[in-house]
């Protein structure tokens, strides 16, 4: 029972932080305009893939470096440098004149693919690291009294949350997929450019206050 209760907790837990809108959803919702309903569980495999090695970090106690006010500072900054790249690159997409709108169609290669790109944007949000260094580390430490069964009960219940969520974004988009014209495809990724940059410049202001503090 106590088992159950880890898994499902982690589970609700995961949904309130999932359905806050992020970066992560922003790149969602543009990744599946390209590839399709598939987009959100591999988003997701790589952010499951980055929780899965900080859970471990967090077993062999390093939930007090990972709260350091100088390491969500450093990622703050870092953070959003890289959404700001990353939204001026949808910014400058959506100015495009010409090009296909294919739901699932080819999609151009990338230098990271979406299971890295899912990675690097959970990893350069300050607060993945701030979350991880204080509910997180707490919530290891619980499920750690009932050993590895404790450990792995509380992963699935929190990354299951993560996937049933960005899937059912794709699915959503995936569902309107026919009635996007072009012109709204341009204006949908102009739009999650535009959040993308401002989050950045709320990641900067984050990280500055990390040092601050």
């Amino acid at each position: 029972m106590e088992l159950i209760f880890i898994f499902f907790s982690a589970m609700v837990l995961g949904f309130s932080g999932a359905v806050v809108p992020g970066p992560l959803l922003s790149v969602t919702v543009r990744e599946t305009l390209r590839r399709g309903i598939s987009a959100g569980p591999l988003l997701i495999s790589g952010h499951a893939l980055l929780e899965l090695g900080v859970t471990l970090a967090l077993v062999y106690g390093l939930s007090v470096l990972i709260a350091s006010p100088v390491v969500g500072g450093t990622f703050g900054i870092l953070g959003g440098m890289v959404l700001v790249w990353m939204g001026y690159g949808m910014v400058r997409e959506a100015r495009q004149k010409t090009f296909q709108l294919e739901v699932g169609g080819a999609v151009k290669g990338s230098v990271l693919g979406p299971v890295g790109t899912g990675a690097l944007v959970s990893l350069m949000n300050p607060y993945f690291t701030l979350w991880w260094g204080t509910v997180g580390a707490g919530y290891v430490v619980i499920s750690l009294q009932y050993g590895l069964a404790g450990i792995v009960s509380f992963f699935l219940g929190h990354i299951s949350a993560d996937f049933i969520w960005y899937t059912m974004v794709s699915w959503v988009v995936v569902r309107g997929s026919g009635r996007i014209s072009p012109r709204l495809y341009q204006g949908i990724t102009g739009a999650c450019g535009v959040f993308l940059i401002g989050m950045a410049l709320f990641f900067l202001y984050s990280g500055i206050n990390f040092f601050a503090s």
